[in-house]
């Protein structure tokens, strides 16, 4: 949510991130200032007759006592109806995108950075994953599509024991402060050393949670358990994000990061016929998201770490990739900033999605009233980053790909090998 001051003072500014950021609802800013100027106009009403209210009951004056109850209570109508029309239309504003975000329809304006890394060349035709996997036992979505419908499977044998080597790999270099320093100081990134808590958070939660957090619509991509009126999270930072909510989070102790591994799920609305064969698309899958709260100063900075870790971790894993900055058209609402991580997939001759990082400014941390204290003692919103460490699914699809030899077989990446019982192949 943005600051009522910064709607006032910049107009232009946020009419054009509503454009630009396509967001459906058509939002009067002129009607939400007046909304503005009501509510604390009748906020001002209420506090002068609850101070008579004070008085009149001290001086024992029932009569007056009851006419000024009326009043309030007709008051307090009235600012719930302004306040909640301007709650409406306040969480409806998209957060600003920042300068260097390209302004684009959709994703074919996303804007490539970089490229890193070797795709590899085969002496014979790669296979998709979808293909591979079957063939060795280690994906079934067939049984899992009679246990439990279409987007979901069984991963099994050493593609769940891989599963297990790149959780352990990602946790110990994020859980490790001199790595933090190591992949900062080799991009050129001067931030703290500060390493991530590990996290294995709730999977479900609360929709005012999800609300406040930017990231309820479009609901009908997410799980919802009508009976215990919660949402089944498509992403550890879901619930992580809110995990200092109505805090004021002490300054030395910023920044804070978190790294949370969960099952996440998903709907995949509108998805139909899309992505059908094998792991890439599931209603059920596995990630390891970094969720992380500073200093408004660092932020930037802070995402550039997340990115740097994101990038240091492909390359261990000798995974060709490349880096975007995403357009205002394909950007989340809470988003200041998105870079994406797209990953090579020689079976399926293109890059496809693996990661992502999300600097949020203080969108989400004002709707969580989330904060800490300058020097001075005012209090002001954290700074909020999420990234993630890795998708898991996708990942093995890329090792599963790029990895292949000419029997169908898969070379287990080095940095894996030592989590597999030193295992070289899986085949």
């Amino acid at each position: 949510m943005l600051d009522i001051k910064f709607i006032r003072e910049h107009k232009d500014i946020v009419e054009r991130a509503i454009k630009n950021k396509k967001v459906k609802e058509e939002i009067d800013l002129d009607k939400l200032i007046s909304l503005y100027d009501d509510r604390k106009e009748i906020r001002q009403r209420i506090d002068e007759i609850n101070a008579q209210k004070k008085e009149a009951a001290n001086n024992q004056d029932i009569e007056k006592g009851r006419i000024l109850k009326e009043k309030s209570s007709e008051l307090d109508a009235l600012f719930l109806e302004k306040d909640k029309e301007f709650m409406r239309l306040m969480l409806a504003i998209p957060n600003i995108p920042s300068p260097d975000t390209p302004i684009g329809k959709d994703e074919n304006e996303n804007k490539v950075l970089r490229q890193v890394g070797e795709k590899p060349e085969f002496n014979f035709t790669p296979k998709p994953h979808w293909e591979l996997g079957p063939a060795l036992g280690i994906i079934d979505n067939e049984r899992a599509a009679n246990t439990s419908g279409a987007r979901f499977t069984f991963i099994k044998g050493d593609l769940a024991l891989l599963q297990f080597a790149l959780i352990q790999f990602a946790m110990e270099i994020v859980t490790d402060p001199d790595r933090i320093e190591s992949i900062a100081k080799e991009s050129g990134i001067e931030i703290s050393n500060k390493s991530f808590t590990p996290v294995v958070p709730p999977t479900m939660v609360k929709p005012a949670v999800l609300n406040r957090m930017g990231r309820l619509d479009p609901k009908e991509d997410k799980y919802y358990i009508e009976s215990d009126d919660l949402y089944l999270t498509g992403s550890s930072e879901h619930s992580m994000g809110a995990l200092h909510m109505d805090e004021v989070i002490p300054r030395e102790e910023l920044p804070k990061r978190y790294a949370g591994y969960s099952t996440c799920y998903r709907r995949e609305a509108g998805s139909y016929g899309k992505d059908t064969k094998g792991i890439l698309r599931m209603h059920q899958f596995d990630k390891i998201e970094m969720e992380t709260f500073c200093l408004p100063e660092n932020s930037v900075q802070e995402q550039n770490l997340l990115v740097a870790i994101q990038e240091h971790v492909m390359r261990k894993l000798k995974l060709p990739y490349e880096v975007m900055l995403v357009c205002t058209g394909d950007m989340g609402t809470p988003d200041y900033r998105q870079i994406d991580i797209n990953t090579w997939m020689p079976g399926q001759d293109t890059y496809r999605e693996t990661h992502s990082a999300d600097l949020n400014t203080s969108f989400q941390s004002r709707r969580l009233n989330t904060r800490y204290k300058r020097e001075d003692g005012t209090l002001e919103h954290v700074h909020m980053n999420d990234a993630t460490l890795f998708a898991i699914g996708r990942v093995m699809i890329a090792i599963m790909e790029n990895y292949q030899q000419e029997d169908g077989s898969i070379r287990v990446p080095d940095v894996l090998q030592k989590y597999l019982g030193n295992k070289q192949v899986i085949q």
